[in-house]
């Protein structure tokens, strides 16, 4: 009954051990998406990709906060709400690239590619696209993610790239020539549905976390639905204002 999984994720709540593995998973995650994936194998990132950028970096902001005291109520609070508001993000831009990939590798490639934009709206109109361009503004197509390789680095690829993406001009033995899979050979869970993954089980350890704060003591309970309506209203207020041209 000691080794229950329920148990120690209550005793993980004012540790920063959880929190840095969040912190750590989260920004990784960013950077070998940025790193490697975009500015090394040639992989634009499309308008969801960049939005689930967003939502990965909210998410280790929020555990940066807690990881400063991790008993601290009032850290605890902040780090929570930024936490959720990520990973509700989050879940809803994996959803909709996993939506968009599928449709554009039907036999209906129209049908579900509405909204794509070249330039992104953030939660609460945030210029991130103006403010790091190399990161925040989308620059590949929706549900495509297949290397896009300039024509003047055909001859400076080295082994490892060509591994990846395949030798030129046509790109077609490599790894990843069709689009990034976790098992290639099979086309199984493209990038979205493992991003979709990392939030979830993000969502599941520090939910469990988070419901055993709130039973802590008297005051956390009152704590807890502070971040349950703070996270609700940033929800609502963050939602990007569209306008039209």
């Amino acid at each position: 009954m000691s080794f229950c999984p329920i148990s120690k994720i209550s005793a993980w709540r004012n540790t920063r051990l959880p929190w840095l593995i969040m912190v750590i998973a989260m920004i990784s995650l960013t950077f070998i998406a940025h790193f490697l994936f975009q500015e090394y194998l040639y992989m634009e990132p499309c308008e969801q990709c960049v939005y689930i950028r967003f939502a990965m970096l909210t998410m280790a902001f929020g555990g940066i906060l807690a990881l400063i005291d991790p008993k601290n109520d009032y850290l605890k609070i902040f780090a929570y709400i930024f936490v959720f508001w990520g990973i509700w993000l989050g879940i809803e831009y994996c959803l909709a690239l996993n939506h968009i990939h599928e449709v554009v590798h039907s036999e209906n490639p129209f049908a579900g590619v509405d909204g794509c934009r070249e330039i992104p709206i953030y939660p609460f109109n945030l210029p991130l696209h103006e403010w790091a361009p190399g990161w925040f503004l989308p620059t590949g197509e929706c549900g495509m993610d297949t290397p896009i390789v300039p024509e003047d680095v055909y001859g400076s690829l080295n082994v490892f790239q060509k591994f990846f993406i395949g030798t030129p001009p046509n790109f077609e033995d490599g790894l990843y020539s069709n689009g990034w899979y976790l098992i290639p050979s099979m086309e199984f869970m493209n990038m979205a549905i493992c991003c979709l993954l990392a939030f979830v089980v993000c969502l599941v350890i520090l939910g469990g976390m988070f419901i055993s704060y709130a039973f802590s003591h008297s005051k956390a309970k009152i704590y807890a639905l502070i971040v349950l309506v703070f996270v609700i209203i940033l929800k609502i207020l963050g939602e990007p204002s569209v306008q039209m041209a």
